[in-house]
């Protein structure tokens, strides 16, 4: 038996890459108007990105160090798509609804967590 496909899949070639590219900007669009977390995440990025950049350090560093800056906006977004489902289901309260939201904030704390350790144990392996 065929399974049906979304509307969303039967896009195929250059029309699929330009929707996608659509619709990421539209994700990134909508998390930077209605996430605290990810234009705080963003301005820090900014900022650090540009340290990174700048310090006497070997192209693999800082990469390292800008990698784990946005590994957290990868996370983040995860973390508000799961919230947006969640919210889309039910405004309700449920344990199940409160288990979900945390844990993905559990994987931005984590998230953020490796990359105050990568800044941490980068920087202090070239300066001290």
């Amino acid at each position: 038996m065929e399974q049906p496909i979304s509307e969303f899949k039967t896009k195929r070639g250059l029309d699929r890459i330009i929707s996608a590219c659509r619709n990421t900007w539209d994700g990134f669009a909508w998390a930077w108007r209605s996430e605290a977390a990810f234009r705080q995440e963003i301005c820090v990025m900014a900022v650090a990105v540009v340290v990174a950049l700048a310090l006497p350090l070997s192209g693999f560093q800082k990469l390292a160090l800008i990698a784990v800056l946005v590994q957290v906006l990868v996370v983040e977004l995860i973390n508000s798509a799961i919230e947006a489902v969640v919210d889309r289901i039910s405004l309700e309260r449920h344990p199940l609804s409160k288990v979900a939201k945390d844990m993905g904030s559990g994987a931005v704390a984590l998230t953020l967590l490796i990359a105050v350790a990568t800044w941490a144990v980068v920087l202090y392996n070239r300066f001290f």
